[in-house]
């Protein structure tokens, strides 16, 4: 089945509004406790509880726009809807934070496992976006899986030591920013590896053949 196209803009709402949707319930609910079931719940697990079905009805409207779904895409939705079960069951956000953490860590374990067989799983993912030789894939590859790394390390840390609340805004705002815009520093610094297209054939060149 052929892809549909979508509006970029629609893509991007429904690509970043749950987690938009998640922060905006947590500083709306983070002061409140609810009893549900007889059980006392914090703001926290509440807007995690908000956020899964958001996000699931996202997804739902993404697939029924383009019928397709990326690997990352439907990999995210298990592990929010995992985690977050997990934070629901257990009554403990610990559950809900240490996802990010996984998340990036076993996207950089793959690409890991790639590198070891030299291959770049990365290209074979999103080759097609962005042409470039084969020996800067595999230095992307490098680069982003050492980062994710990063990223992992610090979620850790962040977690683990600091407030819920800069957690959530780092989890919504500064992780993602710092992974785009560490991809768009990649793109500028890996120019001499792109693959520049074919010129198209001039009328003049045309008409001297």
């Amino acid at each position: 089945m052929s892809d549909r196209p979508i509006n970029p803009v629609l893509k991007q709402v429904l690509e970043l509004g749950p987690t938009i949707v998640f922060f905006l319930a947590y500083l709306r609910l983070r002061d409140e406790t609810f009893t549900i079931g007889g059980v006392e719940y914090s703001g926290f697990i509440v807007a995690t509880l908000v956020f899964i079905p958001v996000l699931l009805a996202a997804i739902g409207v993404l697939w029924a726009l383009t019928r397709k779904l990326s690997r990352m895409q439907i990999f995210t939705a298990f592990m929010v809807i995992f985690f977050g079960g997990l934070t629901a069951w257990f009554n403990d956000e610990r559950f809900f934070k240490i996802k990010t953490t996984i998340v990036y860590g076993v996207m950089a374990a793959l690409l890991g496992l790639g590198l070891l067989r030299r291959q770049s799983w990365l290209e074979w993912v999103i080759g097609e976006l962005m042409p470039m030789q084969h020996e800067g894939w595999m230095v992307l590859t490098r680069r982003l899986a050492a980062f994710l790394v990063v990223l992992a390390l610090a979620n850790e840390l962040i977690w683990r030591t600091q407030s819920t609340d800069l957690w959530v805004k780092l989890e919504t705002f500064a992780f993602p920013v710092a992974l785009i815009a560490f991809l768009w520093w990649q793109i500028f610094a890996l120019q001499k590896y792109l693959i520049e297209p074919p010129d198209a054939t001039s009328p003049t060149d045309k008409a001297d053949s």
